[in-house]
């Protein structure tokens, strides 16, 4: 038997978990830098349409007027980029799975958008935006639902929630970085004759596209192939995970394996809940340059106060993973991240539209919410996926129901309703929170009675179901 198979007496004297927590630190090191990275740029350039929305308005040189758009015409593109993400996520990742290795595909996907965003630069009128925005949804469609299959094929379940945590939480440091760039760009409105928007397209789509080299050279693909890890590591790392169902596989699920993972009631529930907290979630990605210049700040001036909320959700983010993780406590995370982000969006909607000072510390607190919520949903998803076969389409469902949840929030930040603080927009994410939470408390309790009732997965497989 291998050296460092798994097996009880390992676990007894504490020498697996030793040589455990040694290959976790080195896989962490070298994949978790990186994925965290590329995350940030994907929703560096999924969120840059709302700073270029406002940006310089004061001078007549946004994004909306230079494209001689109005606000329904932004939400159409919006809605059409988001319509790309519900499309093309599960094809991305079948692909993934199945024909391209994840270093490859990432490393395609990622110069796609990168290069679009550039030639985003050059929009002049609404029809160029709704065709580019959409071809850039399409390319970004696969690019989170892949990191998350590529992280199931080298972490265990207890150890996912916090991992994934760590590379969505990099979404909020998107948003702080995005808010800081597009203030200094914001400055240089004019330069060679562009506007401002423009530059921050091309700064930041060309950053991107500069970083496939990165992923295509340095993100190691499978345990089996990692060039840093000796034949006994990659055996070991192999090992440890078919323990509780993850790694790499390229079985056919059988059609009762595709029925559960597409139509059956569990996941249609974990769907269900992450299209929620996704338009709470949306809402901050493309809208809260508007919510902030909406309490009575200046267009650079809400790109700056852009930046608390963001910060405060990703070290929420990262508390609220962590105790998922340790304690296996998925649900009660969730939970506590419905209220907390409910109670903020409430709050706001119930404040009078002139209280600034107080309506933007209800937006923080509401930053506290959404974000914080969408890893351990996520992860929760790897986690208990009817079968392992199944893992990458799971992951693609679950993750295109992001898709549908942002196509809500475009529509219920009425332009017509800033002069009132947006009540349609807060009340709504506020229900939704509160129903993220109710649900954490359902899918928990849901697992807690199949463990009891000792439930097997969809390959008839005995499992023990994280909640």
């Amino acid at each position: 038997m291998h050296e460092k198979a798994i097996d009880e007496k390992a676990v007894d004297t504490g020498v697996l978990h030793n040589e455990e927590v040694t290959l976790v630190r080195r896989i962490d090191l070298r994949i978790l830098p990186l994925c965290c990275w590329i995350y940030l740029l994907n929703y560096l350039d999924r969120g840059n349409i709302g700073n270029a929305k406002v940006l310089n308005q004061e001078t007549g040189d946004s994004l909306l007027q230079q494209a001689n758009m109005n606000t329904y015409q932004y939400a159409v593109a919006i809605t059409l980029f988001s319509l790309a993400y519900g499309i093309f996520e599960v094809p991305s990742n079948f692909i993934m799975k199945r024909y391209v290795r994840p270093s490859l595909w990432l490393g395609f996907l990622l110069f796609g958008w990168g290069a679009l965003t550039i030639g985003f630069a050059g929009v002049q009128n609404y029809a160029t935006v709704v065709v580019l925005r959409f071809l850039i949804g399409v390319f970004e469609a696969g690019f989170f639902p892949g990191i998350v299959y590529f992280i199931t094929m080298w972490y265990r379940v207890e150890e996912r929630a916090l991992r994934i945590a760590c590379v969505v939480a990099h979404a909020n440091l998107a948003g702080a970085f995005g808010g800081c760039i597009a203030y200094g760009v914001g400055k240089t409105n004019g330069t060679n004759g562009l506007q401002g928007f423009r530059w921050l397209f091309i700064i930041e789509g060309l950053i991107t596209a500069l970083c496939t080299v990165l992923v295509i050279w340095f993100l190691p693909d499978y345990p089996s192939r990692a060039r840093w890890l000796n034949e006994e590591d990659k055996q070991f790392a192999n090992d440890r995970l078919q323990v509780d169902g993850g790694g790499f596989t390229k079985r056919h699920a059988s059609k009762h394996e595709i029925k559960e993972t597409l139509i059956g009631w569990r996941m249609l529930a974990h769907y269900f809940t992450y299209t929620v907290d996704c338009i709470p979630l949306g809402s901050f990605t493309f809208y809260i340059p508007t919510m902030v210049a909406g309490l009575g700040y200046t267009s650079l001036e809400a790109q700056l106060l852009t930046i608390p909320p963001w910060v405060c959700g990703y070290l929420t983010a990262l508390t609220i993973s962590f105790i998922a993780d340790r304690y296996n406590a998925r649900g009660y995370m969730v939970f506590a991240s419905g209220i907390l982000g409910g109670t903020g969006w409430l709050i706001e909607g119930i404040l009078p539209a002139h209280a600034f000072t107080a309506r933007y510390g209800c937006l923080i607190l509401a930053a506290c919410g959404a974000f914080p919520a969408s890893a351990p949903l996520t992860a929760w998803v790897t986690c208990n996926v009817p079968s392992v076969a199944m893992m990458a389409i799971a992951t693609a469902v679950n993750n295109s129901c992001a898709g549908t949840g942002q196509i809500v929030a475009q529509w219920i930040w009425k332009a017509n309703e800033a002069n009132e603080g947006y009540p349609t927009g807060n009340y709504l994410c506020a229900a939704c929170m509160y129903v993220v939470a109710i649900m954490g408390l359902v899918l928990r309790y849901m697992y807690g009675r199949m463990n009891k009732n000792g439930s097997l997965d969809a390959a008839g497989e005995k499992r023990v179901w994280a909640y």
